[in-house]
């Protein structure tokens, strides 16, 4: 089975060939067309598995907040997925997850979405907050309290652009899942709404069952609004502070697919490596 390397590569020699061809004679509706068609492949072929792209809104800074849909959303049946990363943008790694589910090959026997970069000025920053310097996870309207320090919660609930962009898609989307991957506390929290499924999570991940308590009471959480407010699930996942790239490129993605009873649909992933 060709390759996503190999496809691009066939579709870059077509463009080019087509671009020689019309070289000699004055560009005319036909030939941009044809230009506009291949590039929209090429597209196409750098992120196979994504089949619909949103833009949900932008960061203080003005940087894009990306939502990418992948698996069958047509099919009847599936599971309604979300997964969410860099919500703090100093625990950068586990978006390397998201990242390669949303650039390998197609996944079958889920609905997904992949938001791989929640907050992109903490990303370029390397802070755990936002521009404003609030923590959004401690942003949103449920049990919202004015706390200040490394957990600044915002002038008021929801106060944040990123916020209020992820806020809005998570109630139209309203997926039954919803796995919020942070650092550096390795682990599962199973003191959470479905408990069953944190456990199932946490065997499938190979990470240890734990309770995140925030030192009491979690205000402003997002999986606690979701799950406040929503007939489905939010669970916090925590990877330890330095996770290499081949448990989260390589073994994660496929994991994480495992828990939903989804797969890759390419040959070539196959299982070359134990969940």
């Amino acid at each position: 089975m060709p390759t996503p390397t190999t496809r691009t590569a066939v579709l870059v020699s077509l463009l080019l060939t087509a671009t020689l061809l019309a070289l000699p004679a004055p560009a005319t509706a036909d030939t941009t067309r044809t230009g506009q068609v291949l590039a929209a492949a090429l597209a196409r072929e750098d992120q196979p598995a994504v089949v619909a792209r949103r833009k949900l809104g932008e960061s203080v800074e003005g940087r894009p907040i990306m939502a990418y849909r992948l698996g069958e959303p047509a099919r009847r049946g599936v599971p309604s997925v979300v997964l969410i990363a860099t919500m703090h943008g100093d625990e950068r790694r586990t978006r390397w997850l998201l990242q390669t589910l949303r650039d390998g090959d197609p996944v079958v026997g889920i609905d997904l979405w992949v938001v791989p970069t929640f907050n992109p000025d903490g990303l370029a920053a390397d802070t755990r907050a936002n521009a404003n310097g609030v923590d959004l996870n401690r942003n949103w309207p449920y049990r919202w309290r004015d706390l200040d320090g490394r957990y600044e919660s915002g002038s008021g609930p929801a106060s944040e652009p990123e916020t209020q962009a992820v806020m809005a898609f998570l109630k139209k989307v309203q997926p039954q899942r919803i796995l919020s991957f942070h650092q550096p506390l390795k682990g599962v929290d199973t003191d959470t709404k479905d408990r069953a499924f944190a456990r199932r999570v946490a065997k499938k991940l190979h990470l240890p069952e734990k309770t995140f308590d925030c030192g009491g009471t979690c205000y402003g959480t997002m999986t606690s609004w979701y799950n406040h407010h929503f007939d489905g699930s939010a669970l916090t996942v925590e990877y330890g502070r330095t996770p290499t790239r081949k448990r989260l490129v390589k073994r994660a993605p496929r994991q994480v697919l495992r828990i939903f009873g989804a797969a890759y649909g390419g040959l070539e992933w196959g299982a070359d490596e134990a969940a």
